[in-house]
């Protein structure tokens, strides 16, 4: 006789079973698992709009202290506030007396020897001396500053476009401006935008005039605020800066401040 073999398997009642308890198990599982798992994305987005807004106010804060003394103005138009500044990139002290290339305020000069190392200097940036933000010596009115009319060279006489400049600075000091620098913050689109490149102007433009250079510095902006305080200090001002950013229903916000040295 041949041998005979029983084959065993799952029944259909059997297989529904294990379908059930597998689900039952599944459920429980993604029960216990989703609120671990809804909090780590929620930090992780926190984290990440605290790290955007936490750099974006940081370049600000770079760029702030480099600004020229009593250079910084603040506007609000059409539900965008703008920061702007003249930013500088180096500076020294001018020769006064004594011989050679002196700086003469007595009528308009056109170069004048530095004091010290060379200066690196560049087309289009611009000579300040004294800058009070006042009327007759107010920077954004071309007062205390002259154009820079030499290329791209590090120098110890500075060619300059033929300027009377209104004071004597009390410690011979001036600064390179290499240009107007504005920080644009508009929440209805959500966006912090840094403008540069382009002309001194007496009235803060709103926004810069294009074509100017632009870099997004931060989206997701939900709200800001800027103030500055020129008089905190006998010689330094105060610039204040609030910025919210939100996404998926949270919102984190950054304040933070940064001293402007208002000492020409």
């Amino acid at each position: 006789m041949r041998p005979t073999s029983k084959h065993s398997g799952f029944t259909l009642i059997e297989m529904i079973i294990v379908i059930a308890i597998t689900a039952i198990v599944g459920s429980m599982v993604a029960l216990f698992l989703r609120a671990p798992l809804d909090s780590y994305i929620a930090q992780d987005r926190r984290a990440r709009l605290a790290d955007t807004a936490d750099s974006a106010l940081r370049r600000m804060a770079r760029d702030i202290r480099l600004a020229l003394p009593n250079s910084v103005r603040v506007t609000s138009s059409g539900g965008v506030t703008y920061l702007e500044f003249l930013g500088t990139h180096s500076g020294g002290r001018y020769r006064a007396q004594g011989g050679g290339d002196i700086l003469d305020f007595t009528v308009a000069d056109n170069s004048f020897d530095v004091l010290g190392p060379a200066i690196d200097m560049q087309p289009g940036d611009s000579i300040a001396v004294y800058n009070l933000g006042i009327n007759g010596a107010d920077a954004w009115a071309g007062n205390t500053v002259s154009a820079y009319t030499g290329g791209m060279a590090s120098l110890t006489t500075i060619p300059i476009a033929p300027k009377q400049y209104p004071l004597a600075s009390p410690g011979n000091r001036f600064q390179v401006v290499g240009g107007p620098v504005s920080y644009a913050c508009n929440p209805t689109a959500g966006t912090l935008t840094r403008y540069w490149g382009y002309a001194i102007a007496l009235v803060q433009p709103t926004p810069p005039p294009a074509p100017a250079p632009s870099a997004l510095l931060a989206n997701r902006v939900s709200a800001c605020n800027f103030t500055y305080q020129p008089g905190v200090t006998e010689r330094g001002g105060l610039v204040s800066m609030t910025l919210s950013l939100s996404q998926a229903g949270e919102t984190v916000s950054l304040y933070a401040t940064t001293q402007v040295s208002n000492q020409p």
